[in-house]
């Protein structure tokens, strides 16, 4: 049975369409069928992350302005077969141009064809953020160790569950530097914990092979070398259900082992 999920934050600059893609290619990797929505309209960045901004003829808009068929407007990531497809979204349109309603049957569409559907949401709560969220039965949220984005996260949450009524949306934290939590210059992720209260999926270690990857057009996921793309494997088998324990990021057993007891790792 197929899944949307929505990949959303509070604040921008977190590395969410990041995210986006590396779920997307990590699912594409265990043979699931997938398609990522890049819901951002007018700030498009999904197709840069994937590589793919020289193959956009058709986009989100298109379709719904009846221009092309939906499956005109999807593009195959050759990388990975018939698994991974995008659908890109405008950057000479505002947000006003996708609505809530446009979102929901373009997702119910997808997900006939499709065992993930992933949708890119805008970062904000705003006309874009109703849009995005209005398709998908299911949340991720990103946040940085950071205060701002903490807060940011919060009231999202908030709103998934009053506005989109859904339930339990899970929590990757991104670019954790242990160093600056270790001295107490970034949120642990206790604090974080105690705040959003969210089940975590994963937590992605400041790596400067994703600013490589990213620069390149190609998903970390798929570098054995890299430990962040080692981290979201990781996240896309806990997404199948698999108990996948945290990665030691410092070295330090004891640090880390307390940790999962907190969050519910063992």
């Amino acid at each position: 049975m197929s899944e949307v999920i929505v990949v959303t934050s509070g604040k921008g600059g977190v590395g969410k369409t990041t995210v986006t893609a590396n779920i997307g290619a990590g699912l594409a990797m265990l043979g699931h069928k997938v398609v990522l929505i890049d819901a951002d309209t007018g700030l498009r960045n999904l197709d840069v992350v994937l590589g793919m901004e020289n193959r956009i003829v058709f986009d989100l808009t298109d379709v719904i302005e009846g221009k092309c068929r939906l499956r005109q407007a999807l593009i195959k990531d050759r990388r990975f077969g018939e698994l991974l497809f995008l659908l890109p979204t405008a950057q000479t349109k505002d947000k006003s141009a996708v609505s809530e309603d446009d979102l929901r049957n373009i997702c119910g569409q997808l997900r006939e064809h499709f065992d993930y559907v992933i949708i890119d949401c805008p970062a904000g709560i705003e006309q874009g953020f109703q849009s995005a969220v209005a398709g998908a039965e299911k949340a991720i949220v990103v946040t940085a160790a950071e205060v701002a984005a903490v807060r940011d996260a919060d009231r999202v949450v908030g709103l998934l569950e009053s506005k989109a009524e859904i339930r339990d949306p899970k929590l990757i934290i991104n670019r954790l530097r242990i160093q600056m939590v270790q001295r107490g210059d970034m949120m642990t992720l206790e604090d974080m914990h105690d705040i959003l209260g969210l089940e975590l999926l994963g937590v992605i270690p400041d790596d400067e092979a994703v600013v490589v990857a990213t620069n390149r057009g190609e998903p970390v996921v798929v570098s054995e070398q890299s430990v962040a793309g080692r981290a979201f494997r990781n996240i896309v088998r806990r997404m199948q259900g698999e108990a996948v324990p945290l990665m030691n990021l410092d070295g330090r057993e004891g640090f880390f082992n307390r940790l999962r007891k907190i969050i519910g790792f063992r």
